[in-house]
């Protein structure tokens, strides 16, 4: 193909040969999350074909939803691949935000602790929780909140998660991904290890996992390994890019028939709720999901070495094995975070010519710049990236429909930098010789 096509865009030579010189380091890496496609890709095959999907499954109902064939076998297709009792699959789960503070208030009561035995949860959470004073947060309902951060290398601090659990506390809340932190992702292996630790001091407790932009990266999920509850967005990872609204809430029966009730009505639950045409984009999603989920993990894969040999600090770096899509990429001033963000605009199919601005955005103590010209509005299993204007300035990347498209972005977000002067032509250059050199 060569460099034609990329020089079109406006990519410079120099930015180009680096990042052909990266590739060409990456097979190996890109061959074992291949693996892992084909290992989901068979099990969400499987789950479907266990529960009979049909075509009258695709076409979804009006009004109240009673007997919707379609929206109650996918939610045992959910089900059935996380491994769990049951599952609230619904197109009136707004964003990955609705779906966790739906999970919590529908199974914490007035009295009860919420633990989170990881740190500080992602910005839009302290509000839903009341650390930051909000209408309708947990603490207004009476729920009490704990925190134990991680230790300084990022492992557990097990003695004081043993000191903070007592005889009210109810539900733990673990998030896998490290929203707007520069702290590592947690495998599920690490997670399974805290629940198993946790279940050890108080066997009742819920454990709940946020599971956003890590599902599909590995062939287990946090359900596998102790978790009572996942949950997550459909315009993320089971989404494939086609759900254009949703969320899902998975595991024990318990916990997901409170969910349900508190989404819709007492007495009603899981009974009611139309699923309005989405099904179709819901089923060819979730299928697409493993596929769509390796793109975007090569995508940021090949972002992190990018950046790591230019001499950014990057979390995780090119070497280590990956447990969600997201890259984060310290830059240490706000030019970087921005100008990384115009160019990953700037390769959109959709808006591509808009130019993204940090704004005050709702649930969020510091403004925000998002970069997301996407097919549904704010998927971030498509193309995007944001970040907080705050210290330490490190933006965020994720997604990708096909990894075609997240090399391009890439290469277009270091574009955008070298076109600013924050990146030189020759320091890409010498990175460049760095690779070869180095051999990855």
């Amino acid at each position: 193909m060569g460099y034609d096509i990329y020089e079109s865009l406006g990519i410079s030579r120099e930015v180009y040969e680096y990042g052909e010189a990266v590739i060409a380091r990456l097979r190996e890496r890109f061959s074992e999350i291949d693996a892992t496609a084909e290992y989901n890709q068979l099990k969400v095959l499987k789950g479907m074909q266990e529960h009979q999907v049909s075509e009258a499954c695709l076409l979804g109902t009006t009004g109240y939803g009673y007997n919707d064939l379609g929206r109650d076998t996918l939610e045992q297709v959910y089900a059935s691949v996380f491994h769990t009792e049951d599952a609230l699959v619904r197109p009136q789960i707004t964003c990955g935000t609705h779906a966790l503070a739906l999970a919590l208030m529908s199974n914490l009561r007035p009295g009860d602790e919420l633990l989170s035995p990881v740190g500080k949860p992602y910005d839009t959470l302290e509000e839903v929780i009341g650390i930051r004073p909000s209408r309708g947060s947990l603490a207004e309902y009476g729920v009490t909140y704990a925190q134990v951060d991680l230790l300084p290398d990022g492992s557990f601090d097990y003695e004081g998660i043993r000191r903070s659990i007592n005889a009210r506390t109810r539900l733990v809340t673990i998030q896998r991904s490290k929203g707007y932190q520069t702290r590592p992702t947690l495998s599920v292996s690490r997670i399974g290890e805290l629940i198993a630790f946790i279940k050890e001091i108080k066997p009742d407790v819920i454990c709940m996992v946020d599971n956003c932009y890590g599902e599909f990266v590995e062939t287990i999920e946090p359900s596998d390994v102790g978790a009572d509850m996942v949950v997550g967005s459909l315009i993320k990872n089971p989404g494939g890019g086609l759900a254009p609204i949703g969320g899902y809430i998975a595991g024990k029966k318990e916990c997901v028939e409170n969910a349900a009730c508190r989404l819709t009505s007492p007495g009603l639950g899981k009974e009611v709720g139309a699923s309005l045409g989405a099904l179709g984009a819901f089923y060819q999603g979730f299928f697409l999901a493993p596929t769509v989920t390796a793109g975007s993990l090569k995508g940021a894969v090949f972002a992190a070495n990018i950046y790591e040999h230019l001499g950014y600090p990057v979390v995780p770096d090119g070497r280590e094995s990956r447990h969600d899509i997201i890259q984060a990429v310290t830059f240490g001033c706000p030019e970087g975070v921005i100008a990384f963000c115009e160019g990953i605009q700037a390769a959109a199919p959709v808006d591509s010519h808009v130019t993204p601005e940090p704004w005050d955005m709702p649930g969020y103590d510091a403004q925000v710049i998002m970069a997301a010209g996407a097919f549904v509005s704010g998927s971030s299993i498509e193309l995007s990236a944001d970040g907080p204007i705050k210290p330490p300035y490190a933006v965020y990347f994720q997604g990708g429909l096909t990894w075609q498209h997240a090399k391009f972005g890439i290469l277009r977000s270091l574009q955008s930098l070298v076109d600013k002067r924050l990146v030189t032509a020759e320091a890409v250059t010498k990175a460049r010789e760095k690779v070869k050199d180095s051999g990855l």
